[in-house]
């Protein structure tokens, strides 16, 4: 585990033991608005604004792997001008991303079912992920039509039709089957999920993956959440004991 390091002006203790993968679920977009008497699609603007901050700071101080729950499969549920703000708005994220964080060390990676959405946007994302995927840096998971259930859904239907095919043996099928039919295949499970507005709720995010994690839930709405908040979390992390079940 990376060593997080006191910068300058720094509140932090000299030293902490990075996470090496932290999950955000950034919630609190619509409330923050609402607070200020503004429509919820300015609390998104707002909310991306926050992501592109925290990516870059998680990046800077050494997280290797972060994913951020941008869109969920239950969202589509919300009000239809909601809904096409919210397209409007990752439409115009995924344009500027392949400029604006061209000069990031950062791969950039979506999961979730992406069929679910516009020819265009589909093409996007996989430009984004094409220019970024010899990169070094950083890993950028953006969950976008994601849903955990309907994600372990899906690696169970892997399975059976691996099974079905006589390529794999229903006796060879472990946790370590499973953990490689998920989106995330191939990373590490996240250390540490920061919840921020207060809720104290999973929301159907890496449900598998999160069996060990560590939570942090802050009572800050998603656009208010600053590097600070981001410390703050780590600087928590660092004071549990993680047992993984034993002693």
């Amino acid at each position: 585990m990376a060593i997080f390091r006191k910068r300058k002006n720094d509140a932090l203790p000299e030293e902490l033991a990075l996470p090496v993968h932290v999950g955000i679920i950034m919630d609190g977009n619509g409330r923050w608005a609402k607070k200020r008497g503004l429509p919820r699609k300015a609390g998104h603007r707002e909310g991306a604004k926050v992501f592109r901050k925290i990516t870059r700071y998680c990046a800077s101080i050494g997280i290797k792997y972060l994913t951020v729950y941008a869109f969920s499969t239950e969202n589509w549920r919300r009000p239809e001008d909601e809904i096409g703000a919210l397209m409007g708005l990752f439409k115009s994220y995924l344009e500027e991303a392949l400029s604006d964080f061209k000069d990031d060390d950062i791969v950039v990676k979506f999961i979730g079912d992406r069929t679910g959405f516009s020819p265009e946007l589909q093409a996007l994302m996989d430009d984004n992920e094409e220019i970024s995927k010899d990169r070094k840096g950083m890993v950028l998971n953006i969950a976008m039509n994601y849903g955990s259930r309907d994600e372990i859904v899906r690696a169970v239907k892997n399975i059976s039709a691996r099974v079905s095919s006589g390529e794999l043996s229903q006796d060879d099928i472990t946790a370590q089957t499973v953990s490689d039919s998920l989106y995330t295949a191939g990373q590490p499970d996240p250390d540490l999920i920061i919840r921020p507005s207060g809720e104290y709720r999973i929301s159907n995010f890496m449900l598998w993956q999160a069996a060990y994690t560590e939570f942090v839930i802050m009572n800050k709405l998603w656009p208010d959440f600053k590097e600070a908040d981001m410390d703050e979390a780590i600087q928590i992390f660092n004071q549990r004991n993680r047992r993984y079940g034993g002693v």
